[in-house]
């Protein structure tokens, strides 16, 4: 928890009180449905709350604004994200209908009422988001393929439109083929070490 509050310091006590149980709900989860590997459970708010909430420094989502999460997999990042953006609307999207279950019961025990978690694959998904995320679920091209004709066309936030996805390392084969793409560097928002070669890949619709 101290790692949230180092960089996110406007909690509501509410906020703070859900980032606080998140750790001890998926850790009784986790027991019955591995979600989360036991190695990064030990490096929770690191490396799934915090990575998660670097999209949050790139957009600061607004109120009644529609996100959708693709290839969830736990809840992250749509999980955290939706904590600090109450008032954001986020659809979280995984084909592993387990995975969906432990999602449903972990905003059903911290009060998350902002979420709603749906098994499917994203391409059946008859809708449109202002902005869609994900964490690393596959190469880009095939990324954008998956979400084509899913992100609203009129913009209200200072980004336009688009995808904000969370990748590591070099990117420059896997994005060469994009014009309208912008990296943000997460170790200019996060000073710990993991998140050195992290980056917020932001692709304009």
């Amino acid at each position: 928890m101290e790692l949230i509050n180092k960089y996110f310091k406007n909690l509501t006590e509410k906020q703070a009180l859900q980032f606080e149980k998140l750790k001890p709900v998926y850790q009784q989860w986790n027991a019955k449905i591995n979600v989360i590997s036991r190695k990064d459970m030990d490096s929770f708010y690191e490396r799934h709350v915090l990575h998660s909430l670097a999209i949050a420094k790139v957009m600061p989502f607004l109120p009644d604004s529609e996100v959708l999460d693709v290839g969830t997999g736990g809840g992250f990042p749509g999980v955290p994200l939706a904590i600090l953006f109450p008032q954001t609307k986020f659809t979280l999207v995984d084909s592993i209908g387990k995975k969906i279950k432990v999602i449903e019961e972990v905003c059903k025990e911290l009060d998350i009422d902002n979420v709603t978690a749906i098994n499917s694959r994203v391409e059946q998904i008859d809708k449109k988001f202002d902005f869609i995320v994900s964490r690393a679920v596959t190469q880009m091209p095939e990324f954008v393929k998956w979400v084509k004709g899913k992100v609203k066309k009129s913009s209200k936030h200072s980004l336009d439109n688009g995808i904000l996805y969370l990748k590591g390392g070099d990117l420059t084969e896997e994005l060469a083929s994009f014009k309208n793409v912008h990296l943000y560097e997460i170790s200019d928002f996060f000073s710990e070490e993991f998140f050195e070669t992290k980056k917020v890949v932001y692709l304009k619709n």
